[in-house]
C-alpha cells in the first residue's frame, strides 16, 4: 500500500512540472500575433500614403497616373465621387505631379512655395483633400481665414464623402479657428440696390442677408445708395463671437419749406395797396369837394353868411380825415405785407440722417462654444 501512494504521489508531482513548462508556451500561442501580421504604419505625414496616389488593390491592373484619392469609402467608387466627374485623365495627372511637389515641399516646412503649388494643383482640379492639404499650410503660414475658406471647401461635397478622419480632422480644426482667432459678422440690408461693403471691399447688393468670418478685431461696414446718406458703421467683434445686424438708409435729399403759406405775406401788402388806394380816393373827393364849396360860396354868400361859411366846409373835413386815416393804415399795411414777403422766402435744408445703433446681446447659434454674440441694428 506504501509503494502504490508513493507512485501516485509522484504521478502527480511530474503532471504539475509538465503543466508548468507547457503553461508559458501556451500563453505565447495564444496572443502572438499573425505570421503575417505586419506593425501599424507611422502616423507621420511623412510616412502617410498621398491622397491622391492610386488606391490599394489596383497593383496587379496596370498602373494608373490618375489620382484617386486614397482612404475614400469602400463603398464609393472613384467614377461616382463627385470631383472625379468630367475631369480627364491627364488633368488628374498634371494635378498628381504638383501635388506630390506640394508634399515634398510641405515636408521640408518650404511652405509658401508648398501653398503655391497645392493652389496650381487645385487650378487644375477641385479636390477636397488638396483643400485640405492646403488649409493645413495655411494654419501654419498664420493666415487662419484663408485657411477657414479652404477647410469649408473641403467639405463642400457635403458629410461622409471624405474620409472620416480627414473630416474630424477639418471640422475640429476650423472649430480651433473660429473660437481662437475668427469671428463672423452678418448683415441684413432690405434696401434694393443698396451696395453694401465689408472693410472697403464690395460684399453683397441688397436686399439680402450675408455672412461671413472674418479676423477678430475691427471692421467696418458700409452701405451707399445714390439719393441716400452713406452709412459706415464700425464693428469689434472677438474671437468666438458673431455681430448680427440689419442696415437702415435714410434718404438724403433737399426740402424746401416757408414760415407760412405763400399767399398770406402777398395778401397783407394787397390789403394795404387797397386801403392807401381808399385813402388817396377819399383825399382826392375832399379836395374837390373843399374846391366846389368855396366857389359857391365866393359867388353865392355876402357878408351875411360869413357865420355858416366853416359849416359848409364839414364833408370835405371828414373826407380829408377819413382819407389820411387810410393812407396811413394801407402804407403800414403794405409794409407789413413786404416785411411778411421777404421773411417767407423758401428756406431749404438737408434732411437729417436718422440711422442709429441699437446693441443687444445674445447667446451665439453658429459655435458649439458657449459664446455671445453682438446683435447691432443699424
Amino acid at each position: 500500500m506504501a509503494d502504490v501512494a508513493t507512485t501516485r504521489k509522484r504521478t502527480i508531482q511530474i503532471g504539475l512540472s509538465c503543466l508548468k513548462r507547457l503553461a508559458p508556451i501556451t500563453l505565447m500561442a495564444l496572443y502572438a500575433p499573425p505570421a503575417g501580421a505586419q506593425a501599424a504604419p507611422p502616423t507621420a505625414e511623412s510616412s502617410s500614403p498621398s491622397p491622391l496616389a492610386p488606391a490599394p488593390g489596383t497593383a496587379e491592373s496596370p498602373p494608373s497616373t490618375a489620382p484617386t484619392p486614397a482612404r475614400e469609402p469602400a463603398a464609393a467608387s472613384s467614377s461616382t465621387l463627385p470631383w472625379h466627374r468630367g475631369v480627364p485623365e491627364d488633368r488628374k495627372r498634371k494635378a498628381q505631379a504638383l501635388f506630390d511637389e506640394a508634399r515634398e515641399l510641405h515636408r521640408r516646412m518650404m511652405l509658401a512655395e508648398a501653398r503655391a503649388k497645392y493652389e496650381q494643383a487645385l487650378a487644375v482640379w477641385e479636390h477636397p483633400e488638396l483643400r485640405l492639404y492646403l488649409g493645413r499650410a495655411l494654419a501654419s503660414i498664420g493666415l487662419p481665414l484663408l485657411a477657414y475658406d479652404n477647410l469649408r471647401m473641403s467639405l463642400q461635397w457635403g458629410p461622409g464623402l471624405l474620409d472620416p478622419d480627414a473630416e474630424r480632422e477639418a471640422r475640429t480644426t476650423m472649430r480651433a479657428l473660429v473660437e481662437q482667432e475668427l469671428a463672423a459678422i452678418e448683415i441684413r440690408c432690405d434696401e434694393p440696390g443698396a451696395a453694401v461693403l465689408l472693410d472697403g471691399k464690395p460684399w453683397f447688393v441688397g436686399p439680402g442677408t450675408r455672412r461671413r468670418m472674418v479676423m477678430q478685431g475691427e471692421h467696418v461696414v458700409t452701405a451707399r445708395k445714390t439719393g441716400y446718406f452713406t452709412v459706415v458703421k464700425p464693428i469689434v467683434v472677438l474671437a468666438g463671437k458673431e455681430a448680427s445686424g440689419q442696415l437702415a438708409l435714410s434718404v438724403d435729399t433737399m426740402v424746401t419749406t416757408q414760415r407760412w403759406p405763400a399767399w398770406i405775406p402777398w395778401a397783407t401788402f394787397g390789403a394795404g395797396i387797397a386801403l392807401s388806394a381808399v385813402g388817396a380816393g377819399l383825399e382826392w373827393d375832399a379836395r374837390t369837394d373843399h374846391a366846389e364849396t368855396n366857389d359857391r360860396l365866393t359867388r353865392e354868400c355876402n357878408s351875411s353868411c360869413e357865420a355858416l361859411r366853416d359849416d359848409e366846409y364839414n364833408v370835405s373835413v371828414i373826407q380829408e380825415r377819413f382819407a389820411i386815416g387810410a393812407l396811413i393804415a394801407g402804407g403800414a399795411t403794405a409794409m407789413t405785407g413786404t416785411v411778411l414777403v421777404f421773411m417767407n422766402r423758401p428756406i431749404s435744408y438737408r434732411t437729417e440722417d436718422r440711422g442709429g445703433v441699437k446693441l443687444e446681446v445674445q447667446p451665439a447659434v453658429s459655435f458649439d462654444a458657449a459664446s455671445l454674440s453682438a446683435r447691432l441694428v443699424f
